[in-house]
């Protein structure tokens, strides 16, 4: 397996020299979950995280480039060796755990479901949600939070990226879609075409269900075997947090906060 020599980082964070850079990280990204990534017409990777990993590494001293895939094909690459790290947001579930290490948490996003608002649906009960048609994201925990949830009474519809989902909503083909609350406020509730849709008020935690309410958040993950790599990331990302380059990278996306974490620079800001 190709895994990242940590021996080209130089002892300090942010000390190191040229040199250090002679070894290339190489992050996994899906670029299809705006605002955290996209693919620009001229092929360049955008985003809250892109942005966020290019800074991350700046502060590292290190060189880093991005491989961009489907989701799906995320985490076998980085158990593969294909890439050292994958930047795009993953959530913490226990058998992810097992194989990987996950950096800090940067992004509080539960899940809820997306519907139209002419329409009312009680999602506690399992009966009263027979038959509906519901997109969710292939190989995602939401997708298996609403075939465990919902399995036995509805077949929901898999899709490869959210582009497609919203697509299928927008046309009728579905009746909702069940995926990160950041995300389909951004790309849907507030543009123009999602004026007839809202987010449901029922929030679900689809990660690890035994981590402290503190720490229900997304973040990046590397190979067993990295914790120097995962301290030198946690570095870099507090730092970026204690100085509000995190912050200032947000807002150029996104206008609420991802992080509890922003708290402070936040209120420097009103």
């Amino acid at each position: 397996m190709r895994l990242f020599r940590l021996g080209v980082l130089a002892a300090s964070l942010f000390a190191a020299t040229a040199t250090a850079r002679a070894e290339t990280l190489v992050v996994g990204n899906e670029g299809t979950y705006p605002p955290f990534s996209m693919v620009q017409a001229d092929g360049k990777l955008v985003g809250i995280e892109p942005d966020l990993v290019r800074e991350m590494c700046k502060r590292m001293a290190i060189e880093c480039e991005f491989s961009v895939m489907d989701f799906q094909a995320l985490i076998p690459s980085l158990l593969q060796g294909k890439i050292d790290m994958l930047g795009s947001q993953l959530t913490p579930l226990p058998e992810r755990k097992a194989k990987m290490l996950f950096a800090k948490a940067i992004i509080f996003n539960h899940d809820t479901f997306i519907y139209r608002k002419d329409k009312t649906y009680d999602f506690a009960d399992k009966a009263a949600m027979k038959d509906v048609v519901i997109g969710v994201q292939s190989g995602t925990p939401q997708a298996k939070y609403v075939q465990t949830t919902y399995g036995d009474v509805l077949t929901p519809k898999l899709y490869t990226n959210p582009d497609q989902m919203r697509l299928d909503l927008l046309a009728g083909r579905l009746d909702m879609v069940f995926g990160a609350n950041l995300n389909w406020t951004s790309s849907l509730i507030d543009k123009p075409e999602g004026k007839d849709w809202r987010l449901a008020d029922f929030k679900v935690w689809t990660g690890d269900p035994n981590l402290p309410e503190a720490e229900r958040g997304s973040s990046w993950a590397v190979p067993k075997g990295q914790e120097a790599l995962v301290e030198k990331m946690n570095a870099a990302i507090e730092s970026m947090l204690a100085d509000c380059t995190f912050t200032k990278i947000r807002v150029q996306y996104m206008s609420v906060p991802i992080s509890p974490d922003e708290a402070a620079c936040v209120a420097k800001a009103e």
